[in-house]
This record gives structure tokens, sequence and C-alpha cells, in this order.
């Protein structure tokens, strides 16, 4: 059964009530992000129950030492750890000398906590009797500045209900923190210098061996009666802790507010020593504004992010919560400024899978990014691939590959792999293919091919370097094989032949070629420096065209069907209908070996394939497939749903598609997985925009036409969503009787609707 205590609302996620066993998880739903830095939604004031306490900074990991029974050759030494960085949010509260903490009250007679993603702030309110008796009401608004984005804001607000008492709030920091995840238990950070004067505070400490140096700070200010006290608080020091101590006599029904800005300042973006300055400098900028002020400003900032990203659903509260949900965690995640920055799996709300990128990157995110904001935002995440190109290389010339061949890592933080797990780091290898398309599906999109010449072809050259040393010639079946992968199904390993793969190897190979071709033609100076800086001759290319022509395909001729890989028809075929609930989900019931021998399918393999490349293959073909292989999928990957709602719906199978929707929509919500208390699945919910925009909308790029064939849930009244089509902003709204577009600017734009060509005029409703 699946989780079901966040209420249904359009713009908030909410819960009513306390519940300890509700904690972590509500710690991951909650959690707020700013693109610069997050934190998952830990109390301010003290819990000594379960908790997963996490805070984050942007691009700032530790090489944690990789923890292996015996070494393989080619093995990253590390693994990057998302570090858990120090906590600036912590506020401890007496009254009369009780601690205030959830975990020990007598009595909580009401909460409620509220994430607003209309406008971007948490709050959480509840009214509790400590152990002495004393019933005390708190009101607490939180928030992580987009403006200004090194900061935060805290609004905490006590009241005594039931008599007069001696109130002491400690705001402090703390940099004595420790990860839920650690492979040695070593030590991440050390922290250089505690210091405090007046209300503010601060922590300089620097990651161990990255030596990424920060500074975290706060400044408060405690109010009384709606009037700032004049007392300055004392401090409490230790090498690892800072403490401000206010002590308030309060009447009862009196309110006690403290104020409390905090953040991190970080040698990312500034010179280690003037780490102090800078948090001066921008404590002076947000303090004179005020919290109110501030918070206005955050109202305006999400205001503008939602004008372009909002999808609206009529007539279905959950559905609506679900896709909002997904685009505000996006937006909290990953703002586009950096192009040194990604896309984490967990973002700011987790320390699972490390990292900041994987192949949902390339294959999930850039689609969302591309047509929500300025396509600059996803020119720099290609940018970011080029950058890591030589670390690309180096990578593959540790598993023995040569001559500028490139692998990108399945798991990294600055290009180097530094994922530990051997069939995913040696095997996985679709990836390559992942970012090879994604140039293409960013050219085909937004129009803009200067990413070709200037940084790409070099990109395609390295990977096509790898496909083509990769592949095998087998005699026996006088064709080009790839052994010993694992396919985007990682509940199969070492395979030979994943379809998938060797497909994206093909193609990767040819589009490299064409690619070669048209720089050569169009952009003569750049085609002679990448050809002077690559070496490349047309001996190679010869060789690489011989490989892609001649790629073997497991293919099994009775069931019409391209085959998973060599001998998926030797599993005992029981789809997943017929297996028993009670082993579901099979990757926490089960032997890893029973799930390598079973044909159960986590997530979209060949039809991933059918996804990237439908134009490759009739309508018919994708039905084949899909009912081939869709009852055998269990969906225990995030990525997973989401494709298979794109496709039902091609297909015109609604229901089946809406079902995934609200799968994909909802799963960290509804958490179907059972792991959310682990943080959310970031990068998935790319995939939750594109099962609406490409799902139900149908969006697709035709013959260089944007085209759409719109179709609706019988669950919804309608809904609308924006992209942001080569400059261009269109509108489509879709109901029952018809599909409105809406064109922003002065150009006409012309489009295909159902396959029919369409002229939208600007400002104006066009109606089909």
């Amino acid at each position: 059964m699946n989780q079901n205590y966040i209420k249904a609302d359009p713009w908030s996620i909410i819960e009513e009530g306390f519940n300890q066993e509700n904690v972590k998880s509500s710690e991951s739903l909650f959690s707020i992000g700013n693109g610069a830095m997050g934190q998952r939604a830990n109390f301010e004031e003290d819990y000594s129950g379960a908790t997963f306490q996490g805070s984050y900074i942007a691009g700032v990991y530790y090489p944690d030492k990789t923890r292996v029974g015996w070494w393989k050759n080619g093995y990253p030494e590390y693994f990057a750890k998302v570090l858990n960085a120090p906590n600036w949010i912590g506020i401890q509260v007496k009254i009369n000398s009780e601690i205030l903490d959830l975990n020990t009250c007598k009595e909580i007679k009401t909460f409620r906590r509220e994430l607003n993603m209309k406008e971007g702030w948490y709050r959480r309110n509840f009214i509790a009797v400590l152990p002495n008796n004393i019933e005390v009401m708190v009101d607490a608004t939180r928030f992580l500045s987009l403006r200004q984005d090194e900061v935060g804001a805290i609004q905490y607000n006590l009241t005594l209900l039931n008599s007069d008492a001696k109130i002491t709030v400690l705001p402090y920091l703390d940099s004595g923190i420790t990860n839920e995840d650690s492979n040695w238990d070593d030590k991440f950070w050390n922290t250089t210098a505690v210091k405090g004067e007046e209300r503010q505070a601060f922590i300089e400490a620097h990651t161990m061996k990255t030596n990424f140096a920060t500074c975290t700070f706060m400044e408060t200010q405690l109010y009384h009666g709606g009037n700032i006290i004049a007392q300055v608080p004392r401090l409490i020091q230790s090498d690892s802790k800072i403490t401000q101590e206010y002590q308030i006599d309060a009447k009862s029904n009196e309110t006690i507010s403290l104020l409390k800005f905090g953040g991190y300042t970080v040698s990312r973006n500034h010179k280690p020593e003037h780490l102090i300055h800078a948090t001066k400098e921008v404590l002076k900028i947000v303090v004179n504004q005020g919290f109110d002020s501030l918070l206005e400003q955050q109202k305006e900032d999400w205001a503008q992010v939602w004008e372009m990203s909002d999808i609206t659903i009529d007539g279905d509260v959950k559905a609506q919560q679900g896709i909002r949900f997904t685009i505000f965690q996006l937006n909290q995640t990953y703002s586009g400024r950096d192009s040194n920055l990604n896309i984490g799996p967990k973002g700011f709300t987790g320390e699972k899978y490390g990292g900041s990128t994987y192949w949902d990157t390339e294959a999930y995110c850039i689609p969302f990014y591309m047509a929500t904001k300025d396509q600059q935002v996803a020119r720099n995440l290609l940018k970011y691939r080029f950058n890591h190109l030589e670390r690309a290389i180096e990578n593959a010339t540790k598993l023995g590959f040569t001559n500028g061949a490139a692998l990108y890592p399945m798991v990294t933080m600055n290009g180097e792999e530094c994922h530990n797990e051997w069939e995913i780091t040696f095997e996985e290898i679709h990836r390559n293919g992942a970012i090879a398309f994604a140039i293409f599906n960013y050219h085909r999109y937004t129009g803009d091919y200067s990413y070709v010449p200037e940084m790409g072809l070099e990109v395609l050259i390295g990977i096509a370097r790898f496909w083509h040393q990769r592949a095998t010639f087998s005699s026996s079946k006088n064709k080009y094989v790839i052994l010993g992968v694992t396919g985007p199904n990682e509940y199969e390993n070492n395979v030979n032949n994943n379809w998938y793969t060797n497909y994206l190897a093909k193609w990767s190979i040819e589009y490299t070629m064409t690619q070669l071709e048209k720089v050569k033609k169009e952009y003569p100076s750049d085609y002679d420096r990448i050809i002077g800086k690559t070496t490349l001759n047309m001996e190679e290319t010869k060789q690489w065209e011989e490989v892609a022509a001649n790629m073997y395909f497991p293919y099994a001729k009775e069931q019409d069907v391209f085959l998973q890989q060599d001998g998926f028809l030797d599993k005992e075929l029981i789809t997943v209908a017929n297996l028993d609930t009670s082993q579901r989900p099979i990757n926490q019931k089960w032997s890893w070996d029973r799930i390598l021998r079973s044909p159960y399918i986590k997530q979209a393999d060949v039809l991933q394939g059918f996804y990237f490349f439908e134009d490759h293959f009739s309508t018919e073909a994708l039905q084949k497939h899909f009912d081939f292989y869709e009852p055998f999928t269990v969906h225990e990957s995030s990525l997973s749903p989401c494709v298979h709602s794109i496709q039902a719906a091609k297909l015109d199978r609604m229901e089946q598609a809406y079902e995934f929707y609200l799968r994909t929509s909802r799963l960290d919500l509804d958490d179907y997985n059972k792991e959310v208390e682990e943080g959310l699945h970031i990068t998935s919910m790319a995939g939750t925009w594109m099962s609406i925009v490409e799902g139900f909308g149908g969006m697709r790029i035709k013959n260089d036409t944007l085209s759409f064939t719109p179709r609706i849930p019988k669950q919804w009244q309608a809904y609308s969503f924006k992209i942001n089509f080569r400059n261009q902003i269109l509108k489509v709204k879709v109901t029952h009787e018809a599909t409105t577009f809406e064109l922003e600017g002065t150009d006409p734009l012309a489009i295909l609707v159902n396959d029919q060509s369409m002229e939208l005029s600007p400002k104006m409703i066009n109606t089909i």
C-alpha cells in the first residue's frame, strides 16, 4: 500500500497531524533548494527521534575511497559523495529549562506543515505540551532565496499558551556533521575557524581532499511583542559549533519571534580568503531588506518561474499537485546559471547515488530545460560534457581503449568516473549514446547548430571511437557484436548484445559521420581545427562505417520483436500480472541472483530505444514491442513510468497512459517504491513533464517543424502548458472539445497538428 498522508492541493504539499513514522519521508518531500544549495525539511528545534539530517551545497563533494572486497583494473578510486554541509538552520529552544523536542513532548495537539510551491516557501506550525506541562505554539517559515542564492531565511515564532515562562532561544551553526552514507567513516570536513560578533556568526570549514572552502553563516534578530530587542546574544563556542543565547521572560499569549538569515559562501564563487568578507556583504543586503521584503521578492521570482513552466490540469487535483511538485523540484535543483553544475538524481534532498551527473540529464532532463528556459540553459548542460571530454578519454584509457576514444562516466562530479559497482561502471556503457542523442535532440529542438562545430563534434568523435573499439566482429554471426554490457534494465548484468546499446552504437556512429560531412561543408575552419586536434582520418571513419553497417541485433522471428539481449527467450517468461504481489518490489524481496535470472525489467530498455528513435519504427512495431515488454516490466526505476506513459499515449491507450502518468508524477508523494525517506527522484521528474507534453500533448519535431497530436485523459477536463520553441513562446490548451494555441511575440509560426499544417498568428487564439 502506498503512503497517502499528503493532502491533495493544487499548489501546496500539505501534511496535517504528527506521525513519527512519517518524519524522514516528509524531510524529503518538503525539501527546499535554490540551485546553489538545498536542504531537507529538518526541524529547526531539537528532534531526538529518527531523522535524516541533510543540507547540501551545489558542486561541493568528497571523494570517498571505493570500498570493494577485491580490486579490479580500471576501477574508480573513489565514489563522489554529495556532502552533508554544516547546519545553519538549528534553533534550540528551552522553556523554563525544558528543551522543546517533538519526540519527547507530552502531547502534540496540532501539527501542520506546508510547502507552498507557487511562492517558494516552507511553513510549519504546531501546538505542543512539554514535559513540564507548558503549552507552546510554534509557527516557523523558511525559504532559500532564488535571487540571493547564498542566503536562506527563517522566521521562528513562539507563543506560550498556558503560562508565563523564561524562554531561552539558542540559534546555532554546527559543522560537526556526518553523512548518512559513508564508506569508511572518514572525516569529510575540517573546521578551521569559529567566529562570532554581535548578532553574526561564522564557521569556516573546508572539505578534506577536494578542499572546497566554505563559510557557513548566520545573523539573527529577536523580537518580543513585535519590537526588536536590544539584547546582544551571549556567544557559546566550541571547535565545531557556535551558538547565540537569547533569554527573555515571556508572558502567556505573547509571541517571541526569531529571524535568522543564514547560508553559505563558497570558494567556487569567491576567493577562500575573502569568504567572511563576501558573507558580510550579502548579509548587509538581506538584513537591511528584511524578512518580509525578501519573502515578497521570493514570491515575485517564483511567479516568473511559473509563468513559463507551469502546467495546469483541470478536474484532477492529485494529478495537478503531482506535476507542479515535479516542476518545482526541478527548478529548485538546477537554475542553468552555472555550466559547471548539473542535475543530481537526488538533487538537494538526500545522499543516495552520489555524484551530480548521470545519463538521466541527457535522456530526460534536457527536454524540460530546453522548453521551459532559454535555450542557453540546455546548451550549458551540453557544454558541461564538452568540458569533461578529456576526462572521458582518460576514463576510456583506463579501461584499455586508445586513440582518443571517450567513455563518459556513469556517475561524476568533475568528469572522472566515480561509480564503483562493476556492472555499472564497466558495463552500462549506453550512457555514451545518450550524450550523442542529446546533441542531436538539442539541435532538432532549438535549431541552434552552433554547438556542433564549436564543441559537439569533438564529443561525437570520441564517442564514435569508443563504439568502434567496443564492438567485436563475430565470425559465427558475420556481424559486429557488443559483449558484456548492462542495458537500461539493471536487473540483467553482463549480457551480450543488448539491443538498445547496439542500436545506440550504430546510430551514434552514423550521426557522427553525418555531422562530419556537414561541418566540413558549412564550417570548414572548425572542421580543419577539429581534424587537426583529433587526427581523424578517412581510414578510421571507414572502419566506423563497417561496424555501423554490420551491427548485430537480436531478433525473435516468432514474436517478430527485437530481443532485449541474446538469450532473453531462455528465461521463464512469467508476466508481472502473474507475480505474487507479496514479492514486490522484487529489489527488496529477492536475492540479486534470482532477479538476474528472472525476465523482469526494471525500466524501459528496448522501449527506451523506441522512445528515442520513434520515427525509425512504425506505430505497429511500437505496439508489438510495447505489448511484449511492458508485461514483464516491474517499473522499479523512477525513470520507467514516464517512458511507458508517453508510448501508451502514442498508441492511444489513454487509461494506461494516465495510470503511468499518476505513477511518475506521484512516485515520491505516494512513495511507490518505498524509499522516499532517502530523498526524491529529481531527474525522473523531468520525465513526468515529458509524459504530459510529449505524451498527452504529442509534441514532436517532424521535418524541422513543431508538431502536436493532442490527447486528453477522460479524468481531466482540460490541461495546458507553455513551451519556448526557438525563442517563440507557445501556450497549448487541450480540452475534450478542442485544442487551442496562443503564440506570443510578433512572428507567425507554422506547426503540424495531427499531421495537418497550421499557421499560428501571434496574440490570437488559434483553435483546432
